[in-house]
């Protein structure tokens, strides 16, 4: 077969497969037996084989997996990919629509989808081509499994037209896959996967794609990451669209037009979700129309215009033999109860949450109480109450320590608080816990780090703060048990890495007090650099929206205090970032701007800027920039080829602006 012809097959073949898995995967209806598939499967892999040249990204031939990788390298999220905030009752639910309709007024109605139990991913195409896919990571920043997804046959390595788009899914193992996975690794003598979820994570973090590759792994897709530039309007619409591009969403979806029949919907599903082929932990509830959607806005950590439904967790008996007392980061002592081993959603728990002393005291838990346990969201292990009538007199009441644990520093319980507190500066308990928070996904996210290796650091004197992290050497690092060239390789290389995070990441890893996640993003937006934040006074601080007297008190008193202050010169010294990175917040002297506090659509195809480079300015100018025409929109601009949004805006009265008119305000 000569090259001219070989080229015409190839294409032919590509064009059949992927079709046939597109039917097989997505749609679940095959068109033809599999031996069919098998044959053209082989047929375009000789053709390959002895045409390389002809190998494309898309080829069905490239999902079986490449070569090992050595890492994962991190993504950067254009957009935030937001958790969602949970319900687990009726009240939750009837809380979250009330807060919906105050703000998005009437008609609204709302999405109901299954919350699939596996790992969220998102999947970037260009020109229809799939290039790059990702796992959610901390929201901000993810991973980048692209070889992993790439053998995963629900997702299309090139979509039915030739867009640009980011979708957002969940990429889950089917049950069957886990049942047969689990007896193939008990088999082999190995350790089964606890739950769907688990296995489906530890598949795409796989560094061989290989292994991912005979996973059986799916996906279901239930987003686009931004909507700017379609003419799509509602959430509904997305899904549809994402469906017509070839991607696999799930059917299981409705919309209900009120809170009413969103609860008729949960409670449909709560008894039909055993006969579901997949885990789901849940449903979702989202407001269908965009331009409610941008109304409601988002906090820092979730959108306002959906929730989480969570299915009641499943609640078992065991035996509590003992209780354990351990200082956190801040000083408080938390009582743990030690279990007799019991499987609860999915896991083994050995462990439990009792949340402080007050709490075991109102319980009357006692050790060597029957207790009965839950997973408090399905994650967090939680004693719910002793079983009194299994007593048989042996069991014995529980009292705190009056004295810490770690540092023999007398115990104190400061105005207003329940929890018993070690205020021992240097205790080596919370100084420990400090550094596992500043390594923390949330904070410098320094992968390698982990609890058991900090402890491990800690205890051989290598670290006594978290500059001493910044001054590991390699040398130290080979003496210490399961740390090969490899792993400190990829550990030094890690923390080298977590200099360059945004003033944020650093702000919360520092762990000042009061100071969560949302208040150090809201605090390096307004101040942007370290040294600024230090001089901040108190009357500053208050003035920041979120920013209370607590807060306030605190990150003077921290930057008051000189040791804090050394520790922070120190890790400037070291190289450590301290200046935010992230967009800037829109400031009072832009309110001269003509965008500044305006809502702003794009529409149709700007010729002298991307779409991303006109968001930006437009943001940075005070504009908040949405992706569908409402009437609360302020101006639309619109490039070439402007559809639906134009005869929308047009039709609602809203001012529009050509690109031309835009770009003279730009500059003006």
């Amino acid at each position: 077969m000569d090259n001219h012809a070989a080229a015409a097959r190839a294409a032919e073949l590509r064009k059949l497969l992927n079709q046939y898995s597109y039917e097989y995967y997505v749609l679940d209806r095959p068109s033809v037996p599999d031996a069919e598939y098998d044959r053209l499967l082989r047929e375009l892999q000789e053709i390959e084989n002895a045409h390389p040249e002809l190998i494309t990204p898309d080829s069905p031939t490239q999902r079986v997996g490449g070569e090992p990788l050595s890492g994962f390298a991190k993504v950067v999220h254009d957009t935030p990919m937001l958790s969602l905030a949970n319900a687990f009752n009726e009240a939750d639910l009837r809380d979250f629509d009330r807060r919906v309709r105050e703000t998005a007024g009437d008609p609204y109605e709302y999405v109901c989808e299954l919350k699939i139990d596996g790992l969220a991913i998102s999947l970037k195409y260009e020109n229809g081509l799939f290039v790059q896919g990702s796992t959610r990571g901390d929201g901000t920043i993810g991973e980048d499994i692209t070889a992993n997804l790439r053998t995963v046959r629900s997702i299309p390595l090139r979509l039915n037209e030739p867009v640009t788009i980011e979708a957002r899914g969940e990429c889950f193992m089917p049950k069957k896959s886990f049942e047969a996975l689990n007896r193939i690794k008990e088999e082999n003598g190995e350790e089964p996967f606890a739950n769907p979820r688990n296995a489906a994570a530890g598949s795409l973090r796989q560094l061989d794609p290989k292994i991912a590759a005979s996973r059986n792994l799916d996906t279901f897709m239930y987003a686009i990451g931004d909507t700017t530039g379609l003419n799509i309007a509602t959430h509904s619409e997305g899904l549809a669209y994402l469906e017509k591009l070839g991607l696999k969403v799930n059917k299981e979806t409705r919309i209900c037009r009120d809170i009413g029949e969103v609860l008729e919907f949960i409670a449909e599903w709560t008894e039909k979700r055993p006969a579901l082929p997949y885990e789901i932990d849940g449903i979702v509830i989202k407001v269908n129309d965009y331009a409610q959607e941008a109304a409601l806005g988002t906090t820092v950590k979730s959108p306002r215009w959906a929730i989480a439904y969570k299915f009641p967790a499943e609640e078992v008996v065991t035996k509590l033999t003992g209780i354990e007392v351990k200082v956190g980061r801040t000083g408080v002592v938390t009582p743990t109860a030690i279990l007799e081993p019991v499987r609860v959603a999915g896991t083994t728990v050995q462990r439990a949450t009792l949340h402080n002393e007050d709490l075991i005291r109102e319980k009357d838990i006692r050790i060597g109480d029957y207790v009965i346990v839950k997973k408090a969201g399905d994650i967090i292990p939680e004693v719910v109450r002793p079983i009194p009538e299994r007593r048989t007199g042996e069991e014995r009441a529980f009292s705190m320590p009056s004295h810490c644990p770690d540092c023999g520093s007398e115990l104190v319980r400061l105005e207003d608080e329940v929890a018993l507190r070690c205020i021992n500066p240097n205790c080596p308990a919370q100084i420990r816990e400090g550094l596992i928070h500043f390594v923390s996904r949330n904070a410098m996210n320094i992968e390698g780090l982990g609890e058991k290796v900090i402890s491990q650091l800690f205890a051989h004197e290598l670290i006594h703060n978290v500059a001493d992290i910044y001054r590991l050497k390699k040398e130290e690092l080979l003496q210490l048990e399961r740390m090969g060239e490899k792993s400190v390789s990829n550990l030094l290389a890690a923390i080298e890495a977590s200099k360059k995070n945004s003033l944020e990441k650093l702000l919360f890893g520092l762990g000042i007090r009061h100071v969560g996640a949302k208040a150090a993003k809201i605090l390096a937006e307004h101040f942007e650099t370290m040294e600024r934040l230090s001089e901040a006074t108190r009357e500053e601080l208050e003035a920041i929206p979120d920013i209370g007297e607590k807060m306030a008190d605190s990150i003077v008193a921290y930057f008051e205090n000189e040791e804090a202050l050394g520790l922070v010169r120190e890790l400037a010294v070291l190289g450590v970032n301290m200046v935010y990175k992230g967009p800037k917040r829109a400031e009072k002297r832009n309110a001269d701007s003509p965008f500044a506090g305006k809502t702003v659509v794009l529409t149709g195809k700007l010729v002298n800027l991307t779409r991303n480079e006109a968001k930006e300015k437009l943001e940075a100018l005070g504009a908040n920039v949405t992706g569908s025409v409402s009437k609360n929109t302020d101006l639309v601009i619109a490039g070439e080829d402007a559809g639906t949004k134009l005869a929308k805006a047009e039709q609602l009265g809203i001012e529009v602006w050509d690109e031309a008119a835009f770009l003279e305000r730009l500059n003006s």
